[in-house]
């Protein structure tokens, strides 16, 4: 899986925010504000190649968290991306 191009994490007033920059992404029902767990997913795999186990990695090295439950909160987080157009397979 990978990030679709064009959809970038941004600052919007003090929220991380998931937005199209170019004309052809932009659509205001799809801005999507992330948790901070979402945005720090999001930063560790922007730009690259992920997987769900990917994901969870992440969130077990970065919180202490058991795999199982750490796998769970990836997935959720990883559906909701999905659901919204933010991800390619």
């Amino acid at each position: 899986m990978k990030i679709i191009d064009g959809f970038c994490l941004r600052n919007v007033m003090g929220r991380p925010t998931v937005i199209g920059e170019s004309a052809s992404l932009v659509d205001f029902n799809k801005l999507v504000t992330l948790n901070e767990s979402a945005a720090y997913l999001w930063r560790a795999v922007e730009g690259r190649d992920f997987s769900l186990d990917d994901l969870t990695a992440s969130l077990v090295s970065r919180y202490q968290i058991d795999e199982e439950i750490a796998k769970a909160d990836a997935a959720e987080i990883l559906e909701g991306w999905v659901k919204v157009g933010f991800i390619q397979q």
